[in-house]
């Protein structure tokens, strides 16, 4: 084949119809750059995911070492509830038997009172003297219910008899606690 050259004309190459787009060394480095960008950004997310992780796990165990704590304040509580409670039923034990004596002794008087009264007769006056109100007016009072009336003299009571009472059985549900001060406590025997 022969060549014909004129130097004023241009020559003319053969080009690819499309232009290639990616070249082979270039695109070696441009993937190589991504999937280490790729791999750098996967390793920092499992980074930032196990400190999270155990940072959450160290809360995790922080928590249960609190909530074995909150157990055994809770039977601490308990037990001081108890201790207040059975002061406290105590207490009440102890008035209520001073009360239950104060009402014996105060139905023995009455029963006293009712056994020591005159009797009365059909008419329904009694032979005991009743005060007579003094009148302002001298003229309305009568001169016979003045004379009639005697005063009433106050007796001194004698001294109340208490009655000493045993106090009341110890609940076996409870123990009891002497401490050398000299303080009683009960605790709930479970």
């Amino acid at each position: 084949m022969t060549t014909i050259s004129d130097p004023d004309v241009p020559t003319i190459t053969a080009e690819p119809l499309e232009p290639q787009l990616l070249d082979r060394a270039r695109s070696r480095s441009r993937l190589a750059v991504v999937v280490g960008v790729g791999l750098t950004l996967f390793a920092v997310l499992n980074a930032t995911t196990a400190v999270y992780l155990y940072r959450g796990i160290n809360d995790l165990r922080t928590v249960e070492g609190r909530l074995e704590e909150l157990g055994a304040f809770e039977q601490r509580i308990g037990a001081r509830l108890d201790t207040v409670n059975n002061g406290f039923q105590s207490r009440f034990e102890k008035l209520d038997s001073q009360l239950q004596g104060s009402f014996n002794e105060i139905n023995g008087n009455i029963a006293r009172l009712e056994k020591n009264l005159p009797p009365t007769d059909g008419s329904g006056t009694s032979s005991v003297s009743e005060p007579v109100v003094a009148a302002n007016n001298v003229a309305e009072a009568s001169p016979s219910s003045v004379i009639a009336a005697e005063p009433i003299v106050d007796t001194p009571r004698p001294p109340k008899r208490r009655i000493a009472t045993a106090p009341p059985a110890p609940n076996p549900g409870y123990q009891r606690t002497e401490t050398p001060d000299g303080k009683v406590y009960y605790r709930k025997i479970n």
